[in-house]
């Protein structure tokens, strides 16, 4: 196929693959970087499209878990989307064991994808109410270095730029080092030292194939011997400058002594940015890009030979000149205990416009426990969502200019390859499966069908899940040849138990399994070491009585749920007949309530006993076939037993009159029975069905903060030691880039920091952070 494709078909191809393989993002606007055990962390969820980051209205639920170092779940939840957003949040156990902690973030479709383009961030969290061993501040260290040849390889006789990153493996951040590059004879050809976050890169050209050895010495005395990557005999170079006219001069070298057509292919997030052609001349080929004609991001250039085979790439960053500025307005820098605080938002474009703008808002004390910054949607959104690996501070690289931030982002580029697909994806359009679909409709609940006794997936099988209870919830749905189920369970909060059967009258050998909606590949980032000084004592101590005393004093503030809005009527909608059977003279037996108070189901007892004919009421007959039958929801399919339930555990009684459709289910009507409580009343299920408990999509936890509007309120005894004063994940802007909010200091005196996220319709990411103090008065 490569011999026969043309550089044209492989373009289409590429854009075909990126049509299929359609890109969503997640951020999450956390609260704080750092926790103490039974504190509940509040988060934003933030959907967007790849390309243009734009509120993304595809998915309807969000995947947050907080993971371990062990990559194991110890709380995980499902939040409901609307346009592009949504929040939530987690009560921290406190028996969690303190350490640092990965947040993560992903929808159902992201799942077809690497985790390590899930949403992830560090947290710190420690539990005040265990041993904290805390330990005397420490110089010992130990370092680790990684060396990048750009392009992909070193090869024998050409010039190549090699990037590094030297690291602090305790820490997790960069580190100070001097190093030398020597051949096998012990000469040194290259000398290096790295820029900011312990990146930087040096240029050599290897005189012969096999390996070379850098030295490396870091603070303490500390030497490492690393090697670097092998040395080809043969091979491409891809080497990327930026000239004074604004362009990009992409230069490619081989060892290939004829003349061979090259292809360029670059790309940013999944669009087009240049395909170019170039022949190889005397072992070099140029291509030149207008840097102005590239999108705001990482652009990834692959170079092909003449075989069309990717034979080496390149990332390069080109600076967003659009965004969202948010500017905010204290009043003062300087509070003073149970104080109102009104804080003023304005949202504008770079250029100045005002701009409506959907923003999160968080307000907490700095105590020096957090181990890295809050993350940054900016930052995110075009810097790290598309790079593998940890980046130390990436908000940083956007608030510099000049040769030297240019030169570290570049350094960055370097170091950080690209994983987002393979190309053998894109050439082999086969090989890519799409195991998840997106939740356009709600929670997708996922099992599978067996045959009972030999365990083999069971095909075509009618499977019905349930939710018992007041609101009517009712799914169905036909296994495929792998026996997989799929339920679109719309408007499914908070925990149910759920009942998942076949119809027994006909299929009766059959065992169900719900599978794990949550993701379960982990991407191989390692979380630094937990080491707790001396010098935090107090902050820990700080944040114990702050737990404390939310606890014992607001306890039934915290724990308040917003209700979550949804239709409150019977998934078939509004019944053609209802009856509240409390309003009619009571029976005890349900044959009678049937035949005296419902006209349009006429019951007919036959040799295999009772059956329901529903009327066909647009027909004007009756259905000769056994309507659909609920008992809060839960199908019955012996109409014996529901008619030997005690009707005076029933409060209402709906009929559906004509054919109903659910999907490709089809009914000759609904019978709808809902007892008192909702529960089945003691109706016995079928001992082959699955029962089993389901955490649905996740309830909203209110914020709360106590206010100081009177002088009684302000002289009020119950400690306020709370670390985080506001919270608020649903602030928008108007036309005129306008909002505000209010809140009231506590009672700890510190500097406090305000981190404002927030984005426009359009994908503009802003952000925002101003501190100021609270002092107690003299």
């Amino acid at each position: 196929m490569a011999q026969t494709r043309s550089f044209p078909s492989l373009v289409a191809e590429f854009q075909e693959h990126g049509r299929k393989s359609f890109q969503e993002k997640i951020f999450l606007h956390l609260d704080r970087p750092a926790y103490a055990a039974g504190e509940t962390i509040w988060f934003k969820v933030y959907n967007v499209e790849g390309m243009r980051h734009q509120p993304l209205d595809l998915g309807k639920v969000a995947y947050v878990e907080v993971l371990d170092n062990a990559h194991k779940p110890v709380l995980q939840g499902k939040i409901a989307l609307r346009e592009g957003a949504g929040s939530g949040s987690f009560v921290l156990p406190v028996t969690l064991e303190a350490g640092h902690y990965t947040v993560r973030a992903y929808t159902n479709w992201m799942k077809n994808f690497s985790p390590a383009f899930y949403f992830q961030q560090p947290v710190t969290i420690i539990n005040t109410f265990q041993p904290l061993g805390l330990k005397t501040a420490s110089d010992t260290a130990a370092y680790a270095i990684q060396f990048f040849p750009e392009g992909g390889n070193l090869v024998q006789g050409l010039p190549g730029k090699v990037a590094f990153k030297a690291t602090n493996s305790k820490t997790g951040k960069g580190a100070a080092c001097q190093g030398e590059v020597l051949d096998q004879a012990g000469k040194v050809v290259a000398s290096f030292q790295p820029g900011r976050f312990g990146i930087g890169n040096f240029s050599f050209t290897p005189s012969d194939a096999g390996e070379y050895t850098a030295v490396v010495r870091f603070a303490g005395g500390k030497t490492i011997r690393q090697k670097l990557p092998q040395v080809q005999e043969q091979g491409y170079t891809l080497r990327v400058e930026e000239s004074r006219l604004g362009q990009l001069q992409i230069t490619a070298q081989s060892t290939q002594p004829e003349a061979e057509q090259l292809y360029l292919l670059g790309h940013t997030r999944g669009t087009v940015a240049v395909a170019a052609t170039a022949t190889l001349q005397n072992g070099k080929a140029s291509f030149s890009v207008v840097k102005d004609s590239m999108a705001a991001g990482i652009t990834h250039f692959t170079l092909f030979n003449g075989q069309q085979k990717p034979v080496a790439e390149r990332l390069f960053f080109t600076r967003p000149t659009k965004g969202l500025e948010i500017e905010t307005a204290l009043g003062k820098n300087q509070f003073g205990p149970r104080e109102k605080v009104t804080l003023d938002l304005l949202t504008k474009t770079t250029s100045g416009k005002p701009t409506e703008a959907n923003l999160s808002l968080a307000v907490f004390r700095n105590d020096r426990l957090q181990a890295t910054d809050p993350a940054d949607i900016k930052a995110y959104l075009y810097l790290t969502s598309d790079l593998k690996g940890t980046v130390e501070n990436p908000a940083a690289y956007f608030t510099e200019n000049g040769p030297q931030a240019e030169e570290a982002l570049d350094n960055l580029m370097l170091t950080h390859g690209w994983s987002r697909f393979t190309w053998d994806e894109v050439l082999n359009p086969k090989a890519a499966t799409y195991a998840f679909v997106p939740e356009f409709g709600g929670h997708l609940i996922r099992g599978k069908v067996t045959h009972s006794v030999t365990g083999a997936p069971a095909k075509d099988i009618r499977t019905y899940l349930a939710a018992p209870g007041r609101n009517v919830r009712f799914y169905s749905s036909i296994s495929a040849q792998d026996g997989s189920v799929l339920f679109e369970a719309k408007d499914f909060f908070g925990p149910k138990e759920v009942v998942v059967q076949t119809n027994w009258l006909k299929d009766s050998t059959y065992h169900f399994q719900l599978l794990n909606p949550f993701s379960e590949k982990h991407a191989e980032n390692n979380l630094p070491n937990f080491d707790l000084s001396e010098n935090l004592e107090e902050a820990i101590l700080r944040r114990h009585h702050d737990v404390q005393a939310q606890n014992i004093y607001f306890e039934r503030n915290l724990n308040r749920f917003r209700a979550p809005g949804i239709d409150s009527i019977s998934f078939y909608g509004k019944p053609d007949q209802q009856f509240l059977l409390d309003d009619f003279t009571r029976f005890k037996v349900l044959e009678e309530v049937m035949r005296e108070y419902v006209p349009g189901v006429m019951v007919r007892k036959r040799r295999n006993g009772f059956h329901f004919l529903v009327m066909d009421l647009p027909n004007d007959r009756f259905f000769q076939e056994d309507p659909l039958v609920l008992l809060d929801g839960v199908p019955v399919f012996d109409i014996d037993q529901i008619m030997a339930f005690d009707p005076l555990k029933i409060r209402k009684l709906e009929v559906m009159t004509g054919k109903y459709y659910n999907g490709s289910l089809v009914s000759s009507g609904v019978v709808s029975y809902t007892t008192y409580k909702g529960d089945l009343a003691g109706f016995p299920l079928d001992t082959r069905a699955l029962l089993q408990e389901y955490e649905g999509l996740q309830l909203q936890r209110e914020f709360y903060a106590p206010t100081y509007d009177t002088e009684e309120q302000k002289l009020s005894r119950l400690p306020d030691w709370r670390s985080l004063l506001f919270w608020s994940p649903d602030l928008t802007t108007d036309a005129s880039g306008k909002t505000s909010a209010s809140f009231y200091t506590g009672d700890q005196a510190g500097t406090y920091t305000v981190v404002v996220q927030g984005l426009t319709k359009d994908g503009l990411p802003g952000s925002k952070m101003v501190t100021f103090e609270v002092k107690k008065p003299l």
